[in-house]
């Protein structure tokens, strides 16, 4: 998935992380009923169905080259993200839910609301939904422009 073909909305990032968890549980779901403007579906059927990633913000980074990028991600019960990779760190914050994050290199992390993780560059990870709600994760990337954020497997 590109990056740029996100839709950038400024506000949803004026809502930032706080009101963030104020939305309702059916953004996912009408989200991949009707990919919009606001959020964008990330996989199609079977288990990824009905997961989305809202872009935030995107700006700049300090670096030459790179760029941040802090989305909102969404993962309905029983549902993952599938196996990806992002070109940067991934910094993250659950906001509501709980998430299993399987990685290809090591044990799995289990996360629940309020919980922060970390992604490594170039780490294939998979976020499952393992939790009784749609999960809610906020995710800063700092990663290189000229890449696409996601690279799935």
């Amino acid at each position: 998935m590109n990056r740029r073909l996100l839709l950038r909305t400024s506000s949803a990032a004026v809502a930032g992380a706080l009101g963030a968890a104020a939305l309702p549980d059916t953004v996912a779901v009408a989200a991949e009923a009707t990919p919009g403007p606001s959020a964008r579906p990330i996989g199609g059927s079977g288990p990824t169905d009905g997961v989305t990633r809202r872009l935030l913000q995107e700006h700049p980074s300090p670096a030459e080259g790179w760029e941040a990028v802090q989305t909102l991600v969404e993962i309905p019960r029983h549902k993952e993200s599938g196996r990806h990779s992002h070109p940067g760190v991934e910094v993250g914050y659950i906001i509501r839910g709980d998430v299993l994050m399987e990685f290809d290199d090591r044990p799995p992390l289990r996360l629940r609301t309020g919980d922060p993780f970390f992604i490594p560059e170039g780490a294939i990870h998979n976020a499952r939904n393992v939790g009784t709600v749609t999960t809610m994760m906020l995710s800063t990337y700092v990663v290189d422009a000229t890449k696409p954020l996601v690279t799935t497997y």
